[in-house]
């Protein structure tokens, strides 16, 4: 017999179990669990608006088995000339993913339900934290064909820093570790590709190449496209009751939320519209990230997940060019 309404687990309980799930193995099987049933509709509400509001971990649960270190005692991983150099990059790439899957599942149960964001927004960070978790099981098998296993070398937690600096605020979240942190990944993995096949690594060229590579793209386009949403929310002079909000967004079927996200959602076309959301952007990023964004870009990938240069290149540091 199916469990009533109001005692099946919903989608933002279901984030809180993977967050204070400490083995990374787990928490990925966790989340392969938790998103398969979101889409199939088997867990049917995001939030009960009759709950308390989520008591979200200040920092997920992980094991002591990873040495961490600071970022500026991190050893170099090398450029992929030797086993040991590879098996160093991706090592540093599972404890990236392992933190990615936990900033997935943080961004819905920490903000979804206090922002009274639409559906379409838990869908979507759902579907990026499957990406994370597979991302993650993948780069995860693939080091222990190469001999090592996650936890073997030390790793910083750099990226879980800024989602504290992050925590009390959605727009700086998607600004800085769902836009910046990701368009950096973009940046750097094809040269990282490159080193691996340099290396001799078909294997984990292809991988990060035809798998990882094209779905961090959708993962910054869905940063760029709920930022916009929420600054040209923010701007709407129609005034929303919070009550029917929280309905409609358990409703699948909400046609008048649905109507008004596409609204919202098109609304970057209007010029107008566009310039004040990337003059948001860069306000939000100067006062949460530390430093000007380095160049170079990958100007095809961010244009593709919906971030052109006018969003990053007044944040960045200008190339000085000297002559011989």
């Amino acid at each position: 017999m199916e469990r009533r309404e109001e005692e099946a687990e919903t989608l933002v309980e279901a984030a809180l179990r993977i967050l204070n799930e400490a083995d990374p193995v787990q928490k990925a099987r966790l989340g392969e669990d938790t998103g398969r049933r979101w889409l199939d509709g088997s867990i049917s509400l995001a939030y009960r608006p009759s709950d308390p509001l989520p008591q979200v971990p200040d920092r997920p649960a992980r094991l002591s088995t990873v040495k961490l270190v600071a970022p500026n005692k991190m050893p170099k991983l090398g450029k992929g000339g030797s086993l040991q150099s590879r098996q160093a990059m991706v090592h540093s790439l599972v404890h990236t993913e392992s933190w990615a899957i936990d900033l997935s599942w943080d961004i819905v149960a920490r903000f979804g339900r206090q922002e009274l964001m639409p559906r379409e927004f838990f869908t979507d960070f759902v579907m990026v934290a499957l990406d994370e978790g597979r991302h993650f099981t993948l780069l995860s098998a693939r080091l222990e064909e190469m001999g090592s296993f996650y936890g073997a070398l030390p790793a910083h937690d750099g990226l879980w820093d800024s989602a504290l600096e992050t925590s009390s605020d959605l727009l700086s979240r998607l600004a800085v570790e769902h836009c910046v942190h990701e368009a950096r990944g973009l940046d750097v993995l094809p040269t990282t590709i490159e080193r691996f096949r340099k290396g001799g690594d078909e294997i984990t060229a292809k991988l990060l190449e035809s798998v990882i590579y094209p779905e961090e793209i959708t993962h910054c386009a869905a940063g760029i496209r709920w930022f916009r949403y929420l600054s040209l929310r923010s701007q709407t002079k129609v005034q929303q009751n919070p009550s029917s909000l929280e309905d409609a967004v358990n409703t699948k079927t909400s046609e008048d939320l649905e109507e008004a996200f596409q609204q919202l959602d098109t609304a970057n076309n209007q010029s107008e519209d566009e310039k004040s959301v990337i003059q948001k952007f860069h306000s939000v990023v100067r006062r949460h990230f530390h430093g000007p964004l380095k160049p170079p870009f990958n100007v095809e990938a961010r244009k593709a997940a919906g971030f052109d240069p006018e969003w990053y290149e007044p944040l960045a540091i200008k190339e000085v060019i000297t002559g011989d």
